[in-house]
C-alpha cells in the first residue's frame, strides 16, 4: 500500500509542477505500478476505461471532420448575431455545454462544443484558454443532473434503483436534478465575473459557408444514439457501448467522406489531428487509479469516512460532500463513488435514516470536485488537449482561477438545497 501511495503522490506532484510533461508522468506512474508489483501487468488492459478512450478517439475523429466543413464557424456566426457582446456569447456557450452534458457524456460534450468556442475566440481575437476551461467545467457540473449525464450518475442509479424520472422527482420530493440546476444558475454569476470585461460588440457580417453537412449530422446522431443507448442494457458490451457508438459512427463517416471525395485525405487529416498525448495520459491515469484501488487505498478512504461524524447526520453529510470534493479533485470519481456507495448505505442503516441525503451529497461532491484540478475529470483533460493542439499552454493557475470558484459556488448551493429538502 505504501508503494502505491508514494507512486500516486509523486505522479500527481509531477503533473502539477511540470504541466508540459503530464503524459510522461502519467505513463511513468503506470509503469511504476506494474514494476513494483502493485498492479499485475495482466490487469492493465482491464484497468483502462476503454469506453472513455473509444469515446474520445471516435468523437475527436468526427470533430476533426466537422471542423473542416466550416460548420463550427457557421454556428459561431449565428451565435454572434444573437448576442449583444462577447461576454454574453461566452456565457451562452457555457450554458449550452452544460445543458447538453446533462444528457450526453461530458467528454463528448466538450469535444463537440469546444470547436465552436474556438471559432468565436478567433473571430473576436480573444484568448481561448479561459473560454475552453469554462466550457469543460460547465459540462462537468451538469453531469450529475440526470441518470445518463455521467458514469457516477449511472452508478448511483443502479445502486439505489433510480430511474431517469427519479433524478427529477423521487419519493415525492425534488431530486438531485434541481440541486444541480440551482448550482448551475449560481455559476452563471461566476462566469459573468470572469468575462465581464469582454464587452466588445459581436458581429457576423456574413455566414461562413459550409462545405458538407453530413459530419454535423453524424455528430447529432452520436448525441441521439448515446441518449437512446442509456435506456437499454446490452449484454456483453454494455460497459463499452458508448465508446462503440462513437467509434462506429466515426468510422462510417470517415469511409463515406473518403468515398465521396475519392481520396484518402480525410484519413490523413484525422491521423494527423488525433490527440495521441491525451489518450495516452488517460491510459496512464486509469492504470494508476487501478493500482491504488488494488492496494486498498480507496477502501481505506471509505473506511475513514464511515468512522467520522459521531452519528451526527449533518456532520457526516458535510464531511461526505466536501471530503468528496477534495478527494475527487485528484482521484478518478468513478472508483471512488463505487467504493463509497456501500459505505453510505451502511452508515444509513446504522443510524436508521433515509440514505438519499448522503447519496446525493456523495454524488454532488464527487462529480463537481473534478473541476478543481486540470486533470480531475476527463472532460478537463480533453479541453486542455484541444487548446494544446491549437498551440496554447494551459497553466495550472489558469485553471484554478476558474475551476475553484466555479466548483465551490455550485457545491455550496447544491449542498444547502439537498440538506433542506432531504435531511
Amino acid at each position: 500500500m505504501i508503494a502505491a501511495l508514494i507512486i500516486f503522490v509523486l505522479m500527481y506532484i509531477g503533473m502539477l509542477a511540470f504541466s508540459k510533461y503530464r503524459v510522461w508522468f502519467a505513463l511513468g506512474g503506470a509503469v511504476a505500478m506494474v514494476v513494483t508489483g502493485v498492479l499485475s501487468v495482466t490487469k492493465v488492459p482491464s484497468a483502462i476505461n476503454w469506453n472513455v478512450i473509444m469515446m474520445i478517439a471516435g468523437t475527436m475523429g468526427l470533430v476533426t471532420l466537422f471542423i473542416e466543413t466550416g460548420m463550427p464557424a457557421r454556428l459561431a456566426d449565428l451565435m454572434l448575431k444573437k448576442m449583444p457582446n462577447a461576454c454574453a456569447a461566452i456565457i451562452a456557450l457555457c450554458v449550452f455545454s452544460g445543458v447538453v452534458s446533462a444528457f450526453v457524456d461530458n467528454v463528448a460534450t466538450v469535444l463537440m462544443v469546444a470547436p465552436v468556442g474556438l471559432a468565436i475566440c478567433k473571430k473576436l481575437k480573444i484568448n481561448p484558454v479561459p473560454v475552453i476551461i469554462s466550457i469543460a467545467v460547465s459540462s462537468n457540473l451538469q453531469g450529475a443532473a440526470t441518470l445518463v449525464g455521467d458514469t457516477t450518475s449511472i452508478l448511483l442509479g443502479g445502486y439505489a434503483g433510480m430511474s431517469f424520472i427519479d433524478f427529477l422527482f423521487w419519493q415525492g420530493k425534488f431530486s438531485i436534478f434541481w440541486a444541480v440546476e440551482f448550482g448551475a444558475l449560481g455559476t452563471v454569476v461566476i462566469l459573468y465575473f470572469i468575462f465581464r470585461k469582454q464587452k466588445q460588440p459581436v458581429t457576423a457580417e456574413r455566414l461562413t459557408p459550409v462545405t458538407d453537412h453530413v459530419p454535423g449530422i453524424m455528430l447529432a446522431m452520436v448525441v441521439v444514439c448515446l441518449i437512446i443507448a442509456s435506456f437499454f442494457e446490452i449484454p456483453v458490451i454494455d460497459d463499452i457501448k458508448n465508446g462503440l457508438i462513437c467509434m462506429t459512427i466515426f468510422i462510417i463517416e470517415l469511409v463515406r467522406n473518403m468515398l465521396s471525395r475519392k481520396s484518402t485525405a480525410p484519413l490523413k487529416l484525422v491521423l494527423k489531428e488525433l490527440d495521441y498525448q491525451t489518450l495516452l495520459m488517460l491510459c496512464g491515469l486509469f492504470t494508476v487509479i487501478a493500482g491504488i484501488t488494488e492496494a486498498g487505498i480507496i477502501d481505506k478512504i471509505a473506511d475513514w469516512f464511515s468512522g467520522l461524524g459521531g452519528g451526527n447526520l449533518f456532520v457526516l453529510y458535510t464531511i461526505i460532500v466536501f471530503g468528496s470534493v477534495v478527494i475527487s479533485a485528484f482521484v478518478d470519481n468513478i472508483p471512488y463513488v463505487a467504493a463509497m456507495l456501500p459505505v453510505v448505505q451502511g452508515i444509513s442503516l446504522k443510524l436508521g435514516i433515509n440514505p438519499v441525503v448522503l447519496y446525493f451529497g456523495l454524488l454532488t461532491g464527487a462529480t463537481l470536485g473534478g473541476n478543481i484540478t486540470p486533470f480531475g475529470a476527463s472532460a478537463n483533460v480533453a479541453g486542455i488537449g484541444i487548446l494544446k493542439k491549437e498551440g496554447y499552454t494551459v497553466k495550472n493557475s489558469d485553471f484554478f482561477k476558474i475551476g475553484i470558484p466555479f466548483t465551490f459556488t455550485a457545491v455550496i448551493i447544491g449542498y444547502v438545497f439537498i440538506w433542506l429538502v432531504w435531511a
